[in-house]
């Protein structure tokens, strides 16, 4: 990795010419076929490094949208990654390669443009085309995960999310609570865990799952993609309607990789991330993940309510974190004696469901209860709550 210190950057080509010829010596050594900048390039200076270097260039931004489109497994995702892809691409058309070079000259008029210029026109028209085309796709499916996000608002079970920088461990840890606390049927598990591999943005597509701990009740857990240092702002801008699931959560999960030296670093750029969506102000609990792979436990930040160690790979700490969930999301549960009358079918079966019923007795004018159940269905138990 090559560095160099600038008051500011070279207007023509970023890097200084003199480091210019730094890199083409280390990509002779290396045998390099790509190079790497690790900030935005302007589209002149991709260009004019592209004829200097000879290699293909990339900057931070066409480097993350490579590793976008490889990973993007679900339309949506897909969807997303080209939109950026385009928004990226279509302000460095001009001048990109020899078939957009312009051809002939003419006093000006539309028929006397030479055919790389035509080409050009023809190259944008068609990326604005399908820009707008990418959005309303977009829009359709956005549509659908607000109504399917209502749904599960309307159904007042608590939602959680997983938010956090990438290769954190947020798929681990959904996969260990599915695997601990989802459907006692092993195969519907199995069907339901998500992608879980050490590498960057395994997950580009939000995930929900409902987890019921055994005598307790529900949550909705979600799985969202992971952020990164200096996201691109049309990387956010297209992946914002997947990110604002966790703006609608009553409780966050920010998972940190403990184990990486940076790791506060990454804590900074998840919180900033969180305020830019709107999400700043919800409840979270610390995790550290992968705490096992700490050499020196001394290095290891100390805990306290809301925060906790564990290694999710291997199991340990996942008991303890549901506790802390459990305790966040339930610790002010609602709990009355009620007596629903035989016409409130639909909201005793709901109680079934939602609540956890300590005591239960049929009596000739309705169906005793003694419960403890989510502050959210107060009002609808209010009318037969017994003084």
């Amino acid at each position: 990795m090559l560095t160099q210190a600038l008051p500011a950057p070279h207007q023509a080509l970023y890097i200084g010419t003199g480091k210019v010829q730094e890199v083409i010596d280390t990509c002779v050594t290396l045998d390099a076929d790509v190079v790497v900048f690790d900030n935005a390039l302007s589209p002149s200076q991709v260009r004019n490094l592209s004829t200097e270097i000879d290699k293909p260039i990339l900057d931070r931004t066409a480097l993350i949208l490579e590793i976008f489109s490889d990973r993007a497994k679900t339309c949506e995702a897909k969807l997303q990654v080209e939109l950026a892809r385009l928004q990226y691409l279509l302000p460095r058309l001009a001048g990109m390669g020899t078939a957009l070079s312009r051809q002939g000259g003419g006093s000006g008029s539309r028929s006397n443009k030479g055919a790389g210029e035509k080409k050009l026109e023809l190259d944008r028209r068609h990326i604005e085309h399908r820009i707008t085309e990418c959005k309303r796709e977009l829009e359709v499916v956005k549509k659908n995960r607000i109504t399917q996000r209502k749904s599960r608002k309307n159904s007042a079970i608590p939602q959680v999310s997983l938010v956090g920088y990438t290769n954190a461990g947020k798929s681990t840890i959904m996969n260990q609570l599915l695997s601990y606390y989802g459907n006692s049927d092993i195969a519907h598990n199995e069907h339901k865990m998500v992608l879980q591999k050490d590498m960057l943005f395994a997950t580009l597509e939000t995930t929900i799952r409902k987890i019921t701990p055994p005598g307790k009740s529900p949550f909705y857990l979600s799985d969202t993609v992971g952020f990164i240092d200096k996201l691109p702002h049309n990387l956010v801008d297209a992946f914002r309607s997947t990110l604002e699931e966790a703006c609608e959560a009553d409780l966050l999960l920010q998972v940190v990789d403990v184990s990486d030296p940076y790791y506060k670093d990454q804590m900074r750029v998840t919180n900033e991330t969180l305020a830019e969506l709107g999400a700043g102000h919800i409840p979270q609990i610390i995790v550290y993940n992968k705490a096992d792979k700490v050499p020196d436990i001394h290095t290891i930040p100390r805990v306290g309510k809301h925060q906790i160690h564990m290694a999710a790979r291997n199991g340990i700490g996942i008991p303890e974190l549901m506790e802390m969930i459990m305790s966040e999301i339930y610790g002010n549960l609602f709990c009355a004696k009620v007596l629903l009358p035989y016409t409130e079918g639909s909201l005793y079966s709901l109680m079934q469901k939602e609540a956890n019923i300590l005591t239960q007795e049929y009596r000739e004018d309705g169906i005793y209860l003694e419960l403890e159940v989510n502050p959210l269905y107060e009002h609808r138990l209010k009318p037969f709550v017994l003084l």
